[in-house]
């Protein structure tokens, strides 16, 4: 239905309209009748319009006037011997009146400090003008410095420079605010850093450590690279090195949590890929949009071999005694935080004399080479380099290139497995027996301790005290335990070591037996006797029981 039609036949509408056509008519005296509206006053220019005023012409402008009125400082200066010509009132207020007619050098001595007096002659040769940004000059305050030919001739004949000097100081102030506050970050970032490093390296029996961190340089933030040796006991130890991806005082923070959770998981004594299964799932819980790249591994030395885990992290290297250097390339995980992988421990040989190399990328990354060519160049600085592990850890260092402007932190831990002969050699000694079921097992293993301890020339309570614990393990082992059974005593020059492997996977542990118990007190014995005891499962399945005695220093 047309409603505006029939609107008109509604009562009091015509009435209304005829109104505001009346009220619009008073209004706007130029309304025309038919409704419409003329065009803007603006559009219909009359006779008595004033005319608009003439602007001048550049040319016309008086110079002298202009430059004295520029805030900026002004000098000009003609010839070769660069003369005074000309100096605002803005350069005189900052440093006072000068001799117009007499040299740069002697008329305007405030350009030497910010080495303007160089930048005058080069202008003159070349004909081009010259900056010097963020000057300080003898007022204490700070100036950009622009020199610009001016004048008629050809370069070097004669034509004058126009030194134009803007006042930045608050600029300059700000940026040196902001630095000093970046320098003061990274400061605190790199304290935090080497704090959570390890302060002093643990001393394994077996090996000979060291290790070394060159954060990055002013103009890099600081990485979360850490290494970290501890010692699991029964003459294993463990010795690990990572990498958080990101920069400044949360890389180191995430670094810190999970070094600290690495030196926990080791004292459960896992394998390498059991440790790094669990700080996967940490990783990820303390930050899941942070990753770590990391390997772990484990030195044994009645094993002669390194078994590590990888989680995304750079090869091992091995220098044989020769010098031939080996390649750890598998297995290797993604880095931790990923989730979703089941990680894999693998092996590599360490027999005395060699020399093994944990490191993050920084030492061998560069930006325009590719990372295998950083790696090979590492296997050749290993390959010749010789020494104590300090030392190959330096030059392994110098011949990377590392300085203090280095654009990333760079960790590195070198181990060695001496080779002893001589004297020394007679203080690292290992005896083994298999032990077959029976009753007549835990007599022949008291049997074969009693005489390698004698021949080891240990005092008569330490004899004892070692006989003692090799049968209360070997009667845990044959009780409880089943074949393959072994005894495997080991000195070192700082302890006793006893330790029994049998095929059952339980661990035992120490608990309070009762006054009518039959067992369960072997354990207990050993505990207390030992300075140290605890257990693992070996990787071929099985276990094995440990306890160590600490040698007094003659």
């Amino acid at each position: 239905m047309n409603f505006t039609r029939w609107s008109a036949r509604l009562p009091g509408t015509q009435r209304r309209a005829a109104a505001r056509t009346d009220t619009a008519t008073a209004l706007s005296p130029d309304r025309r009748a038919d409704g419409s509206v003329p065009a803007a006053r603006a559009e219909q220019p009359t006779d008595e319009s004033p005319a608009a005023p003439e602007v001048p012409s550049v040319d016309e402008l008086p110079v002298r006037d202009v430059l004295d009125r520029v805030p900026a400082l002004v000098a000009l200066l003609h010839g070769p011997e660069h003369r005074l010509a000309y100096v605002n009132d803005a350069y005189v207020a900052a440093f006072g009146r000068r001799d117009l007619g007499a040299r740069a050098h002697e008329a305007l001595p405030e350009l030497d400090e910010p080495g303007l007096f160089p930048l005058l002659d080069q202008v003159q040769r070349s004909g081009r003008p010259r900056t010097l940004k963020s000057r300080k000059a003898t007022d204490g305050r700070s100036y950009t410095f622009t020199c610009t030919p001016v004048g008629a001739g050809r370069p070097g004949d004669g034509r004058g420079v126009l030194v134009f000097a803007t006042d930045v100081t608050d600029h300059a102030e700000a940026a040196g605010r902001l630095r000093a506050s970046e320098r003061s970050q990274r400061e605190t970032a790199v304290t935090l850093q080497r704090s959570l490093l390890p302060q002093k390296l643990e001393e394994p029996d077996d090996l000979r450590v060291a290790a070394t961190y060159h954060p990055g340089g002013t103009e890099a933030a600081v990485g979360g690279d850490w290494y970290d040796v501890i010692t699991l006991g029964g003459g294993r130890t463990a010795l690990v090195i990572g990498d958080v991806m990101g920069r400044g005082v949360r890389a180191a923070a995430v670094m810190g949590q999970l070094r600290t959770a690495v030196r926990a998981y080791a004292r459960l004594d896992l394998p390498p890929h059991e440790v790094l299964q669990l700080l996967d799932g940490l990783a990820a819980e303390i930050d899941a949009n942070q990753i770590a790249t990391c390997v772990y591994a484990i030195h044994d030395p009645n094993e002669g071999r390194l078994v590590y885990a990888s989680a995304g992290h750079l090869p091992i290297l091995v220098r044989d005694e020769d010098g031939t250097v080996q390649r750890a390339d598998e297995p290797t995980g993604p880095p931790l935080g990923t989730g979703g992988w089941i990680h894999a421990s693998g092996s590599i040989a360490l027999p005395p004399g060699s020399t093994a190399v944990l490191y993050t990328d920084g030492l061998v990354e560069r930006r325009d080479e590719d990372l295998d060519e950083g790696i090979s160049a590492l296997e050749r600085a290993l390959s010749g380099a010789a020494g104590t592990p300090q030392v190959v850890c330096d030059r392994l260092i110098r011949s990377a290139g590392v300085t203090p402007d280095h654009d990333d932190d760079v960790a590195v831990l070198v181990l060695q497995h001496p080779a002893r002969g001589g004297a020394e050699a007679e203080l690292f000694r290992n005896a083994a027996l298999e032990l077959l079921g029976g009753v007549e097992a835990a007599p022949r293993a008291r049997a074969f301790a009693s005489g390698v301890l004698t021949s080891w020339r240990f005092p008569t309570d330490l004899h004892d005290l070692g006989v003692l614990a090799t049968s209360e393990l070997v009667a845990n082992s044959l009780q409880h335990g089943i074949p393959p059974m072994r005894l495997r005593l080991r000195r070192t020059d700082r302890r006793l070591i006893i330790e029994v492997t049998d095929g059952d996977d339980h661990l035992p542990r120490r608990r309070r037996a009762e006054p009518g118990d039959e067992s369960g007190r072997g354990i207990a014995i050993v505990a207390t006797i030992a300075s140290n005891w605890g257990s693992r499962r070996t990787p071929g399945g099985g276990k094995a029981v440990w306890c160590e005695f600490v040698l007094q220093k003659p």
